[in-house]
């Protein structure tokens, strides 16, 4: 084999100097570097493995592994690997060539033998050339693992001029060396390079070794098949994956590789009614190379609150790997998560249906949000998604209309489902429904302002109310009248009496004929309004009607015998008094009463006493 010449030259590279571009602006953060060169180290014993199988390399494979080492003193960190190496003339076309990628040219080669793509990183190419970002010189040694190959070195001092000559190295592979440059010593530091090969390197599949540790786990659980794997197994891995955590609900394995290849985790968190993003995100993997846990667009919005992990090599990174692309298979697999999220709490429902009750509380919010974001998903979720009644009790949407279809239909031939968003505040107002026979709703979670809407839209002669909206008769008006006991000319002197002593202009008052075991006065919002101000209180947008004064409807009780008593009585402050006093009952039934009010209707209850 004809021996290495001592050869100066210059990269060929379309721009004049990379380097500098590499350095600012095309990798967000420098770290990544260790994420790169420890990539293309775990490559390359993965494709001598590769080669063994394919009877191309005959020798003894040994123990594969890479080794990343710090000299403090020297200045310098050091990625070793044992696997295929490379010649002086592989040097020159995958270092000194900017435009070759070697992983193309090995999958070209070898496509015929292997669909197994999800073995090959990239070696070298772009990812080598982040190292110029913290390293002012960058040294190769390496030996190829073909037959008499001889050993090379190339340095580069982050110019375009590079030097290759003969090297000392006893055995195959790969050294990488980097002498750090000034600006970037804060990586001279144990605890940061085992930070970074904590995030970047913890699944890669080639043992990564660092400071006589190995430090990754090689065959993580996705990366084995459901039938191998115990319930025990998944709760083990999302405590490796969130050790402060509560232990999860219940989890989806991911595992298809037709139209692209995905495997993983995700795993539905215990979040009770908290509308935020967590701290523990998706994680999103390579190769099992971690790539960036901002995995917008490849997980649908609803469910970015799951956690877990997502690998596929089929998903496009910009050079960085750190920012997806737009593309069709980015799409697919969303539409495929989105699938297989439906396929379970599916399957989830029909197997164990009080299981899938206890956990409803969890599990609504996403249910409730992919409803309202996806329509296919919405076509799948009708059949599982449940409406809880204040009574505990749950029920599916055909159920529920079974349910109240008698009772709850109104003149117009409308269904009328009753909402409460506050049990406790609107207790009075729940009460009163439960006495009619009324089923009422506990729709408090935070997004469920946006669910009524979707409900109504989706569902054919079905309206929702809250409790609170209006009196009974109206919510749900069957064009059944109560007789009242007060004559018209006591009903108007009623009205102009409430309005005298009330003296507010944001109060409609009426007087209507209620069941005579009804509040002697009842104060609702009008539902649209009411509607309109939870929305955007939710979006935390003042609109039009998040920026209206609060208008109210008062209804008089004309048949409650304390009104009786109110209109029987001469004395004009006593009068106002008890106008005074029904209304704050009012008010404090809606937990609207407070301040100097309260303090008020607290005296004179006392002084009635």
């Amino acid at each position: 084999m004809e021996s290495i010449q001592h050869e100066k030259g210059t990269i060929s590279i379309h721009t004049e100097n990379i380097f500098p571009i590499i350095k600012k602006f095309l990798y967000s953060d420098h770290e990544i570097f260790l994420r790169e060169l420890v990539s293309n180290a775990v490559d390359a014993t993965q494709k001598l493995k590769q080669l063994a199988s394919f009877g191309e390399f005959n020798g003894e494979l040994g123990d594969l592994k890479v080794t990343v080492s710090l000299d403090e003193e020297a200045k310098t960190i050091t990625i070793s690997d044992n696997g295929i190496g490379m010649t002086a003339d592989e040097i020159k076309k995958y270092i000194n060539q900017i435009a070759f990628s070697g992983a193309s040219d090995f999958l070209e080669k070898y496509k015929d033998k292997t669909d197994d793509k999800g073995q090959i990183i990239g070696h070298f190419g772009l990812g080598f050339y982040s190292a110029f970002m913290v390293a002012k010189e960058v040294e190769i040694v390496t030996k190829s693992y073909r037959e008499n190959a001889e050993a090379a070195r190339w340095v580069c001092d982050g110019s375009t001029e590079y030097e290759l000559t003969a090297a000392e190295r006893p055995e195959r592979g790969t050294d990488i060396i980097l002498h750090i440059a000034e600006d970037s010593e804060e990586f001279l530091n144990k605890g940061r390079i085992r930070g970074i090969l904590d995030k970047y390197a913890r699944f890669l599949p080639t043992p990564v070794e660092f400071d006589g540790e190995v430090v990754n786990n090689t065959t993580p659980i996705w990366t084995k098949s459901p039938s191998e794997l115990t319930d025990e197994d998944y709760k083990t891995f999302y405590r490796e994956l969130y050790p402060m955590s509560e232990e999860p609900l219940f989890w989806i394995h991911l595992n298809v590789d037709y139209p692209f290849n995905l495997t993983g985790i995700l795993y539905f968190p215990r979040i009770k009614n908290e509308l935020r993003f967590q701290r523990e995100k998706i994680q999103l993997y390579s190769r099992q190379v971690f790539i960036t846990d901002e995995v917008k667009d490849v997980v649908p919005d609803f469910l970015m609150m799951l956690h877990g992990v997502i690998d596929s090599p089929d998903i496009p990174l910009n050079v960085s790997r750190s920012f997806l692309q737009a593309d069709t298979n980015v799409k697919k697999i969303n539409g495929y998560i989105t699938r297989k999220v439906a396929d379970k709490l599916n399957e989830l429902f029909n197997a164990d249906r009080k299981g899938f009750e206890e956990k409803f509380d969890d599990i609504g919010l996403f249910i409730k949000y992919g409803i309202l974001s996806d329509e296919k998903f919405w076509e799948r979720a009708k059949n599982f998604v449940l409406l809880k009644s204040t009574d505990g009790t749950y029920a599916t949407i055909d159920e529920y209309r079974e349910k109240t279809q008698a009772n709850q239909t109104n003149k117009s031939d409308t269904l009328v489902w009753l909402y409460t968003t506050d049990r406790k505040q609107q207790d009075a107002y729940v009460a009163s429904a439960t006495r009619r026979g009324y089923d009422v709703l506990l729709l408090d979670n935070v997004i469920d302002a946006h669910f009524i809407n979707a409900l109504e839209s989706k569902l054919e002669k079905v309206q929702l109310q809250r409790v609170d909206a209006d009196t009974l008769d109206k919510l749900i008006d069957k064009d059944i009248s109560n007789d009242s006991v007060l004559s018209t000319d006591d009903q108007t002197k009623l009205k102009e009496l409430y309005e005298k002593t009330l003296d507010n202009k944001t109060l409609t008052i009426t007087v209507a004929a209620m069941p005579a075991d009804e509040m002697p006065v009842t104060i609702t919002q009008p539902e649209f309004m009411r509607r309109m101000k939870d929305m955007s209180a939710l979006s935390g947008e003042q609109s039009f009607y998040g920026n209206m004064p609060a208008m109210y409807n008062v209804a008089i009780n004309a048949n409650h015998p304390l009104i009786g008593r109110l209109l029987a009585e001469t004395d004009e402050a006593a009068q106002q008094s008890l106008v005074k006093q029904t209304y704050d009952l009012a008010l404090l039934a809606q937990n609207m009463l407070t301040g100097a009010e309260l303090t008020a209707f607290v005296q004179r209850t006392v002084a009635k006493l």
